[in-house]
């Protein structure tokens, strides 16, 4: 048989190749937590509001569910405030499950994050 330079090659960069991805993967898990600490303590940081609102819409996002792993669903209501501006927060269940679109009422809220929002009762 004859020599291969390519052999030695792929045998020697396999190493590397693997140190790569694992500092790739690394890097890109901690630069999402990080991302999900810095809100965290921006929202922290922020005073609570309490402003008269309306909720426009309702979504949920199902991901997962593959396999043998379990589906998994975010909530998600967007509200209106009194000159139109709209957000959408990430909600609980039991929060999402307990309102309707087009119900108003006084949101309380710090940064990205809701607080509480109290229906307007008849």
């Amino acid at each position: 048989m004859f020599f291969s330079p390519l052999e030695n090659f792929m045998f020697d960069a396999m190493p590397i190749i693997v140190i790569v991805f694992f500092i790739i993967i690394t890097g890109a898990i901690l630069f999402s937590v990080g991302g999900a600490v810095k809100e965290h303590f921006r929202n922290n940081s922020m005073e609570e509001i309490t402003i008269p609102a309306r909720i426009m819409s309702k979504r949920t996002h199902v991901w997962g569910g593959s396999g043998n792993s379990s589906a998994h669903t975010s909530y998600y209501m967007t509200f209106e405030d009194e000159s139109g501006g709209r957000t959408e927060f990430s909600v609980s269940s039991s929060i999402y499950s307990m309102h309707a679109e087009g119900d108003t009422g006084m949101l309380t809220h710090q940064g990205t994050r809701l607080i509480h929002f109290e229906r307007d009762r008849f």
